[in-house]
């Protein structure tokens, strides 16, 4: 592994990096699109994408606990498959959050708009510039300044929102026909855009895997960041269910279905022009903590993966002074700065979801062979990782054709990138004994040996096709 990092990030830091990446710009738009597969019944799907939320950090925090390393989902696949799988699960994750941190410069110009709607295509550039240039130079400086930093707008982008809340709640206590009419009926148009609605909604609630990622700047890590995630993921989900609650009771569900700015409605509702100010600039704040705790963690991935030779070495290069991984940082802005300035929100997401799910699904795939590699840890009933993996294959097969498909491109694009750095001498033999070697009754009581067994083939071809290529140029 490369040069050590700081550990400067206590539990309060941790749930911080928890909240602070999952509430974001998600938030501000992603009731709208529950409302128009659902109408007010989308409050349900609120519920259950977050206890399927909890139920995969669950998988992370046992996870963690086994492999407190730097690289979070990365490490463990690494850990329980191979590099092979390893290399994947961090592309992927690259893929997804990479994605997902270009969406906020976006986002922050779009509510910037509501300030100043005419404003031209060279200012909005200037403007992702500027945003992202104050993020990278708040991370270069270290990850101590960068977790104050996002303590501080986590703190600012939230209480808007709980003002929101609150005030709504006592509204709906001084008239609560106002509450019932709009609640009402509960399902118009029937529950058949489930599926469509909860792959938006969970959107709102990834984040959680990157506080495994800057592990080894975590203090005592193995008991912190379990807790932080049982916590942070609490918070979450109350939150969002409270404030969806207060949304959908305040604003009909046809009009928030049509807006790109539903807290902006709900707070015009509650507290006038006023309220809708207040919760723009909530917004700002809102997609500033976002993409922060984004860049924060997600740098950490090519450094990670550069430490095992994965990827170029120059992304393992730590600043001698801050401790951070400036290379990895500068290059991973510069390519999400471009993506923003060249691409759409729309477009970005639908690039993120699907390569999440594809690392959450293995991640909770390894919960199994890590439990037999390593002992202690926290060790959860073998249900939550199960649930995990149908959770998983369930959104998967929920997210529409395109995304399927543009996910599995960008996948098979890091297979050559693998096959350049994986180390050129002979290459050993996956050192899994989750093989088969027990017929097929094996394969249906422990799928996750069944996958191993997939992987671990497709590995000895890619290496077999590796040789064959360096033979030629020889």
């Amino acid at each position: 592994m490369p040069a050590g990092l700081k550990r400067s990030l206590g539990l309060f830091d941790v749930v911080s990096l928890v909240v602070g990446t999952i509430v974001g710009a998600d938030i501000y738009i992603a009731a709208s699109f529950g409302a128009g597969f659902l109408g007010p019944s989308s409050i349900f799907a609120w519920i259950i994408a977050g206890l399927m939320a909890l139920v995969i950090a669950l998988c992370f925090a046992e996870c963690s606990s086994l492999v407190p390393r730097v690289g979070g989902p990365y490490a463990y696949a690494k850990e329980a498959f191979g590099d092979f799988v390893g290399f994947l699960v961090g592309w992927s994750l690259l893929i997804a959050e990479w994605s997902a941190i270009a969406v906020f410069p976006l986002a922050f110009v779009a509510y910037l708009k509501y300030f100043y709607p005419a404003m031209p295509v060279w200012e909005q550039i200037v403007i992702k510039i500027l945003f992202v240039l104050f993020l990278t130079i708040v991370n270069y400086k270290g990850v101590k300044e960068a977790g104050k930093v996002n303590d501080i707008l986590t703190v600012l982008k939230i209480a808007p929102i709980f003002l929101l809340t609150i005030i709504g709640i006592l509204l709906f206590v001084i008239r609560p026909s106002e509450l019932v009419s709009h609640f009402t009926p509960i399902a118009p148009i029937g529950f058949g855009g489930l599926g469509s609605a909860l792959v938006l909604i969970f959107w709102a609630y990834v984040g959680f895997e990157l506080v495994t990622v800057p592990s080894d700047e975590i203090i005592n890590a193995k008991a912190t960041i379990p807790r932080a995630i049982l916590m942070g993921m609490g918070i979450v989900t109350l939150f969002y269910v409270l404030t969806n609650f207060v949304i959908i009771g305040t604003v009909p569900w046809m009009e928030l279905a049509a807006s790109s700015a539903p807290l902006a409605l709900a707070g015009y509702a509650v507290m006038g022009s006023v309220g809708a100010l207040i919760l723009t600039l909530g917004a700002l704040f809102s997609v500033s903590g976002s993409d922060e705790a984004g860049i924060l963690s997600s740098a950490r991935i090519p450094y990670a993966m550069a430490g095992d030779g994965l990827l170029p070495s120059t992304f393992s290069k730590v600043h001698p002074e801050y401790g951070t991984p400036y290379v990895s940082l500068f290059v991973q802005n510069g390519i999400t700065l471009i993506a923003s300035i060249f691409g759409t929100i729309n477009q970005l997401i639908v690039l993120s979801v699907f390569t999440l799910l594809f690392c959450y699904l293995l991640t909770c795939i390894s919960v199994f062979p890590l439990r037999n590699k390593f002992k202690g840890g926290i060790r959860l009933p073998w249900i939550i990782p199960a649930a995990g993996i149908i959770i998983c294959i369930y959104l998967m097969t929920q997210c529409a054709l395109n995304q399927i498909m543009i996910g599995a491109v960008l996948l098979a694009l890091g297979v050559p990138i693998f096959l350049r750095y994986v180390p050129r001498k002979e290459v050993k033999s996956v050192k899994r004994d989750m093989v088969l070697r027990k017929g097929m009754f094996s394969w249906v009581m422990h799928p996750e040996k069944a996958l191993a067994h997939f992987l671990t083939h497709l590995y000895g071809f890619l290496v077999k096709m590796r040789r064959k290529m360096f033979s030629r140029k020889v």
